[in-house]
């Protein structure tokens, strides 16, 4: 299982990630809240601002604050290391 680093020492299943998207669009923002009122909200900011939504697919949403950029380069990385081994 390969685990993608999104700040602060979290991590995230890098099988079960479906997107990584910009929380300003409206769309985005009902996805936030619906998952909130679900129970399947992940806050992984640190009381920081949300700059990455990750939506996986277990249908759990998890908010990070670094640049959905930033956790697509992690992720691309991820996949080179495995093509070298």
């Amino acid at each position: 299982m390969k685990l993608i680093n999104i700040g602060f020492g979290n991590m995230v299943s890098a099988q079960r990630l479906v997107a990584i998207v910009s929380p300003e669009s409206a769309p985005i923002k009902r996805i936030i809240a619906d998952a909130k009122e679900r129970g399947s909200l992940i806050d992984a900011t640190y009381g920081r601002r949300t700059r990455a939504v990750i939506i996986t697919d277990s249908d759990h949403v998890i908010l990070c604050a670094v640049q959905p950029e930033t956790v697509a380069n992690r992720f691309i990385d991820e996949d080179e290391e495995d093509e070298d081994e």
